[in-house]
């Protein structure tokens, strides 16, 4: 069969196993998780020779050490992908709820209830702990999914999803409620942004910038995604200096490679040789690089000047772009111009100032004394994401089981007939 002949297959199989997944109830969907995390880590041995595959092929065509650092797999790590699935079996089913009711004069009784959206397909890249994610994500919304890896965690994805698609079978859900394109053809890609044939109802692309503009560019099915996690940092002169310190070096340099890594730090211009001067230092300890203004650059002899790029520049890597400014108005004006409405965070013991900030700073995730490496799903007490979305519609920010639903009106009467 031709490849357009095999993704519309796998759309219609799909579509199929997407009824069935709406008819199955909540307990079965929850013990398919659990019997799939079960597999997780049975088959933690061969999920690890995978990843040694394509760790391999990384380092012989010269990937950057984050892009490594998100491909690589441990038997930690998988140990965590189990328990986050587990973690999302026990999460209260989000679908079926009732999320408001009313009832008119007429006698009609009107009931909001979440229902399924159908067919996610998600396209992601380098990090192979995204097809448990969210494959347990969509069972667990009872959605079905049809997942496209990119070529650099191909064999570790190949691993994952056999495992898990054992134990959803041993658990009694349909094989094909979680499908893994096993092409590395970028022209998969196109077919599934095309809807394969009306199958697909909702794209999340999860990856850098460039495959998220495509995807936006070219989808004809609604997409839920973010572009680019330009996160700040602002140091306002009410921070404290301990913490200040330590925060900023975790959500700097904790993982550089995640879309919750600070990328610009913001200091007061009445701290900067105080508090900002051994932030910098303690950066610079570190190991990372900071590109700073002017003030910046006079003040740490191993800054380097930034250029207008930088304070527009999604970095993943151990640099900071580092800027003084005069309060809490210049600091937000910054954010508002070169943000994307990702995560972004005040450090300061003024919770007055602290309130002002959360308030306006228009952004998917807000945070106030707390390491932004903090913006994950995971971390919330979702068990996983689907990805960070930093749009309006539908779902903002970390994007769990409850995020993957829509709802239906159920109108029940007794006879009315309208005049």
């Amino acid at each position: 069969m031709s490849l357009d002949a095999d993704m519309l297959a796998m759309g219609a199989h799909a579509r199929t196993a997407a009824r069935d997944l709406r008819e199955a109830s909540a307990a079965t969907r929850n013990h398919g998780l659990e019997a799939a995390a079960q597999a997780l880590r049975a088959h933690c041995a061969a999920i690890l020779q995978a990843n040694a595959r394509d760790l391999a092929q990384a380092h012989a065509a010269g990937l950057s050490a984050p892009v490594i650092d998100r491909l690589c797999l441990d038997a930690a790590r998988i140990a965590a992908m189990a328990s986050g699935v587990e973690a999302i079996a026990r999460q209260a089913d989000p679908v079926g709820r009732e999320l408001a009711g009313w009832s008119r004069p007429n006698g009609l009784s009107i009931r909001r209830i979440t229902t399924p959206i159908g067919v996610i397909g998600v396209i992601y890249e380098s990090r192979p702990n995204v097809t448990a994610d969210a494959a347990a994500l969509c069972i667990k919304s009872s959605n079905a999914a049809i997942l496209r890896c990119g070529s650099e965690a191909f064999e570790s994805a190949r691993a994952i999803h056999a495992a898990f698609t054992e134990g959803l079978c041993a658990g009694g859900l349909p094989p094909k409620s979680v499908q893994l394109v096993e092409v590395r053809s970028r022209q998969a890609v196109g077919l599934m942004l095309q809807g394969l044939g009306g199958s697909i109802d909702l794209i999340v692309p999860r990856g850098g910038k460039s495959l998220t503009a495509r995807v936006m560019a070219e989808a004809r099915v609604p997409v839920l995604a973010h572009l680019e996690g330009l996160v700040h940092v602002y140091l306002h002169e009410g921070a404290d200096l301990e913490k200040a310190r330590a925060l900023v070096r975790n959500a700097k340099m904790r993982r550089t490679g995640i879309c919750g890594a600070a990328e610009t730090l913001l200091i007061d211009r009445t701290i900067l040789t105080t508090v900002g001067r051994a932030v910098l230092k303690e950066l610079v300890a570190a190991g990372c690089e900071i590109r700073g203004d002017e003030a910046i650059c006079t003040l740490l002899s191993e800054a380097v000047p930034a250029g207008e790029e930088d304070w527009q520049s999604e970095y993943l890597d151990a640099i900071i772009s580092v800027r003084c400014v005069d309060g809490l108005e210049d600091a937000i004006s910054h954010i508002e111009h070169y943000g994307s409405q990702h995560t972004d965070c005040i450090v300061t013991e003024d919770a007055m100032i602290a309130e002002e900030f959360l308030r306006r700073v228009d952004s998917a995730i807000v945070m106030w004394n707390a390491s932004t490496q903090f913006a994950d799903g995971g971390e919330f007490g979702m068990g996983a994401e689907i990805g960070i979305a930093t749009g309006r519609l539908h779902a903002r920010g970390p994007v769990g089981a409850e995020q993957l639903v829509t709802f239906k009106y159920v109108v029940r009467g007794d006879g009315q007939c309208r005049d």
